[in-house]
């Protein structure tokens, strides 16, 4: 299995060469040569257990680390989380839920960045070597990403969030790992100014080869592909055969995640709607009902991880929209950088038949949490509660519906007291957290900033 860029400036490279790349040289986004069809493989798959399955699934893509590394890598990477099938899916009402936050940081980016952690490990011992990462996060995926790597050797990790902007817990999270390898940076900014400035120091490519530079966003490759394994795992959940149907709701912000399941379609992978669901920072239900991808303020919400404008993964879908014309999807990219908008062929209210999008704002994320812990027992997260409610708009009889849950409700506190007018959201490994030290520097909206902080501390 070979990789390519987007916008066609690199030469093919191998896995290894692809993860440590993180951002593609010429500025687009890393993807495969083409993607495996497994529709021959689904029954054998059905019954597997999730590390099993996570193996089939990745080794698929996978064709420079041997099967036994790569196997250990896969144990290694799931052995951290805290329920015996990983991923659990449950009831809720006529849903099914897919539960995504089991792992050590209590969110769906730990079932990535888990595996991207010993990915990057196993490479640098096998090569030698050191590297850099850095990220950017709007709450979930720095403090996944820093649990990913504490302390592993010949690893720094430089994570930048929007000061103020995340949940108290999700800043806790990132700000209470004291290992001398992790670096937390608040930015006077929003999430996409932190986005903009670590592709920023990754364009400047004698400053990412200097400084070993790695990514640990859903840029990087590695991400994505860990995050196709539970697509397929939860509709062996749910459906009655590998050929029947099943949708899937996903809150939705850098589309890293729903990018996954859209892969896990072209892979063979039975799927009626992918239905995408959006806060009030709605670029991407706008563009999927009108084809405008036009950039506008961020509006800052009860589910902040999805305050995003610019989805830093919406490029690698765009390149198969433009039937994989990277001149096009160029010229595209650049016709958004300069104004701020772009406008694709649209029939009716569809861009793309597999997708549905809407849009659910807070009073609405407030009413599903009140309404399925009332109804069912169920806690949702605000960001799941945004995916519940949009999943009840485009549920249709006879074809299960699988809600991904992408985090525990304990993370959001304030939310759920708002909901319910109760404070019930806990989390053993969240309340530790009330009185822990914390480390982080503040820095400007500044990139020359940046890239002091990692030439001083890398």
């Amino acid at each position: 299995m070979k990789y390519i860029s987007t916008r066609g400036g690199i030469q093919p490279i191998n896995f290894k060469e692809a993860v440590m790349m993180g951002l593609a040289t010429d500025g687009g986004l890393i993807i495969p040569e083409n993607i495996p069809d497994v529709t021959n493989k689904l029954q054998a798959w059905k019954n597997l257990n999730f590390t099993d399955l996570a193996f089939e699934v990745i080794s698929c893509f996978v064709d420079d680390i041997n099967n036994d590394d790569l196997y250990d890598i896969v144990k290694r990477s799931y052995a951290t989380f805290d329920h015996k099938d990983i991923t659990p899916v449950v009831k809720a009402g006529n849903l099914h839920i897919l539960e995504l936050f089991h792992g050590p940081t209590q969110a769906f980016k730990d079932v990535a960045l888990q595996f991207l952690g010993n990915v990057f490990e196993h490479i640098l011992k096998e090569q030698g070597g050191q590297l850099n990462i850095l990220g950017a996060t709007s709450g979930d995926t720095g403090s996944a990403a820093i649990h990913g790597v504490r302390g592993k050797q010949n690893i720094n990790i430089f994570i930048m969030h929007p000061e103020g902007k995340t949940s108290p817990i999700q800043a806790k999270q990132m700000t209470s790992v004291l290992d001398e390898n992790v670096h937390n940076i608040a930015v006077a900014g929003s999430f996409d100014d932190c986005q903009s400035l670590m592709k920023g120091a990754f364009n400047d490519l004698d400053f990412k080869q200097k400084y070993h530079l790695g990514a640990v966003n859903s840029v990087n490759w590695a991400r994505i592909v860990a995050q196709i394994v539970y697509y397929f795992w939860g509709h062996f959940q749910v459906s009655k055969s590998v050929e029947a149907k099943v949708s899937f709701s996903v809150p939705t912000g850098n589309f890293g995640d729903i990018f996954a399941g859209y892969l896990a379609t072209r892979m063979g992978l039975p799927v009626d709607k992918l239905m995408l669901a959006t806060n009030e920072n709605n670029i991407l239900t706008t563009f999927f009902t009108s084809g405008i991808y036009r950039r506008s303020e961020v509006c800052h919400t009860v589910s902040p991880s999805m305050d995003i404008q610019v989805a830093s993964n919406f490029e690698r879908y765009l390149y198969y929209f433009l039937n994989e014309d990277s001149v096009k999807l160029k010229e595209t990219m650049q016709d958004f950088a300069q104004n701020n908008q772009i406008k694709l062929d649209c029939t009716g209210n569809h861009v793309d038949n597999l997708f549905e999008s809407k849009s659910s704002p807070a009073m609405e994320t407030y009413d599903t949490i009140k309404r399925y812990y009332q109804e069912y027992n169920y806690l949702l997260d605000p960001h799941t509660a945004v995916g519940v409610k949009v999943a009840e708009e485009f549920a249709i009889n006879d074809i299960p519906v699988i809600c991904l849950a992408t985090a525990h409700p304990a993370k959001f506190p304030d939310a759920i007291e708002q909901s319910l007018g109760q404070d019930i959201a806990r989390h053993p490994q969240l309340d530790k957290l009330q009185n822990a030290k914390t480390r982080c520097i503040s820095l400007p909206n500044d990139l020359n900033a940046i890239k002091q902080i990692v030439s001083e501390r890398a």
